[in-house]
This record gives C-alpha cells, sequence and structure tokens, in this order.
C-alpha cells in the first residue's frame, strides 16, 4: 500500500477567467472546489486508478471539516487527526492558455504532539515494505528537520518513503536517507545551488542529492518532461500535452504514476508522465483516470542529449 502524510493540507478554489488583469473586475467562467495538499493528491490520484492508498492529514476548524467531507466523497480512506489550526485554504487562477496562479496560506501551526499522532497514523496503517509519501510544505513553526525525523522513523518501521519538499526541509531530509525525492526544477536549483537550465544541470544536480543522502530522484521539468536518477543510470522522457487547462496538482500525479507503475526504471517513468500529461489537461485539481491516462504515449530514452537547454516555464 502507499500512505500518504500531508503535514500541510488545504481546500483549494481553482477559479477559471478568460484573462488575469490586475486591479480589474473579472467575471468567473467556471469554478471548483477540491482537496489539496501533496499528498492528498497523490492519494486521489492513486484512489482513481485503483491502487490502494490511505491519506493520513491533520485537519482543524470548519475548513478542515469541509476538507474531509469532501475526501470522504471521492471515497479516500483516511485517518484525519483533529488539531487546533484551521486548515488552510489556497486559490488558484486560471486562464485558458493553461497559466495558472496560486495563492497559497500558509498554514496554521501544529505542535510536536500533532505530528507525533501524524506519524504513529501512518505506523497504525502501514505495513513493512510500505511506501509512505511524506510531502508538502510546512505550516508555522513546524522545524525544518520534521521530514529528516519523520523519515528515520519510518525507515525504521521498514517502510520505504519518500519525501516530496523544498527549501531546507528538503535539505535536512537528505540525511535521513529517503528511498525517493521528488524535486521540480527551481527545488533543484534551490537545493544545489546553480540555475538548472539544461538537462546536464538537472542531472548534475540530482546526482548531488543523491551523494547527500537520497536513494532516488525524480525530477519533475515540467513542459520537458522529467529525468529519473537511480543506482541503475538515468532515464529521461516526455510526454505531450495537447489542451492544458491546469498544473495543479501535475507533479502530485508525476509521483503517483511513477510509485504505481513500479517506482524504478524506464518503464515507471513512462507511466508517470501519462499520468501526469492527463492531470494538465484537467480542470484545477481534478485527478486523471485510467481512461484518461490510457490515451497517452510517453517517449523515455537513456540515450540523453545533456547539453539541451530546459524550457524557461519548467
Amino acid at each position: 500500500m502507499i500512505i500518504t502524510l500531508t503535514l500541510n493540507p488545504s481546500l483549494d478554489r481553482t477559479i477559471e477567467v478568460p484573462v488575469l488583469k490586475r486591479g480589474a473586475v473579472i467575471r468567473v467562467t467556471n469554478g471548483r472546489l477540491d482537496p489539496g495538499g501533496k499528498g492528498v493528491n497523490v492519494a486521489r490520484a492513486l484512489l482513481a486508478n485503483g491502487v490502494a492508498t490511505h491519506a493520513v492529514l491533520p485537519v482543524g476548524g470548519t475548513t478542515g471539516h469541509q476538507l474531509v467531507e469532501l475526501l470522504r466523497a471521492e471515497g479516500v480512506p483516511m485517518t484525519a487527526v483533529a488539531v487546533h489550526a484551521p486548515t488552510r485554504s489556497n486559490v488558484t487562477i486560471s486562464e485558458p492558455d493553461g497559466s495558472t496562479t496560486k495563492i497559497n496560506e500558509v498554514g496554521g501551526p501544529l505542535s510536536a504532539a500533532d505530528i507525533d499522532k501524524l506519524a504513529q497514523a501512518v505506523l497504525n496503517v502501514a505495513s513493512p515494505s510500505d511506501w509512505v509519501v511524506a510531502s508538502g510544505s510546512l505550516p508555522l513553526g513546524v522545524p525544518d528537520d520534521v521530514y529528516a525525523l519523520l523519515t528515520e522513523r519510518f525507515r525504521a518501521a521498514e517502510l520505504r518513503v519518500v519525501v516530496d519538499t523544498s527549501g531546507p526541509a528538503l535539505s535536512a531530509a537528505l540525511v535521513a536517507h529517503p528511498t525517493l525525492i521528488k524535486p521540480n526544477r527551481e527545488e533543484l536549483s534551490e537545493a544545489v545551488g546553480w540555475e538548472v537550465l539544461s538537462i546536464s544541470d538537472a542531472i548534475a544536480a540530482a546526482r548531488t542529492l543523491r551523494q547527500r543522502g537520497a536513494a532516488i530522484v525524480l525530477a519533475s521539468l515540467g513542459p520537458d518532461g522529467a529525468a529519473l536518477i537511480e543506482d541503475d543510470g538515468i532515464s529521461l522522457g516526455e510526454c505531450a500535452v495537447s489542451e492544458p487547462k491546469s498544473s495543479v496538482g501535475a507533479g502530485d500525479c508525476l509521483l503517483a504514476g511513477f510509485l504505481a507503475g513500479g517506482a524504478t526504471g524506464a518503464a515507471a517513468l513512462a507511466n508517470a508522465l501519462c499520468w501526469a500529461a492527463a492531470a494538465v489537461e484537467m480542470p484545477g485539481s481534478a485527478m486523471p483516470t485510467p481512461a484518461a491516462i490510457a490515451t497517452r504515449r510517453a517517449f523515455v530514452s537513456t540515450n540523453i542529449d545533456s547539453s539541451r537547454t530546459l524550457s524557461l516555464s519548467s
């Protein structure tokens, strides 16, 4: 089973507008409300494709209650741990060309006791060799080493740990040797301290993070696809998107598809890319179904042109 732990979940409201113009009165063409947070999205994507999953998340206040109701409506198996701080709300403004503008709240504080309850909730449903996806931004007051401590605790229970976060929290987590990390291009750059402008840069950055402790690096590169760096070598792949609607949750679908596809090798990378491409053509943070994914074809190669320049929008 694949268990997800989301320390900073959210209610995600998506608003579609003809064009985003600062200072103007804009009429909304469509809107939707979805459960949000990296781990929550991974669980939703897995469930939509028949993969066994369980979401663990803190919830508080009326927004937390609404988040739980939305997840129940989707049928997501979960453990919702009650906390004092209210669950945050995020807003995404989406334009017809696929451009998205995200406005994210920080998220209320979690205590050490809250984090302990969340970790124990994961252990209560996990079995040895299960995957645990610990992901997302940190709420107020949560120390940067929280993912490192969680990784150590989960690895001691013989679980395979994915960490998908950014900034100091990602750097701190590496010393605990997570099985897999999934940085995007910007997070790669931030972690290694140099700008990632080419495939060569991305590979070098991923190798550096492996040297610091990550066993596998799945790097999402936006329109340029994704790169997989592991013991068996390097793979690079892409999957075409014809009508982009929203990139929200696409990276989470990439990770979900990779885990569902076996979590190693070119075949898993191809599966991941198909899931992500299908997600980009969905509104808001809607999750792609098997029917939507089945129409995709990803191209994965180990014969890599490492000098290729990456798109600025990745």
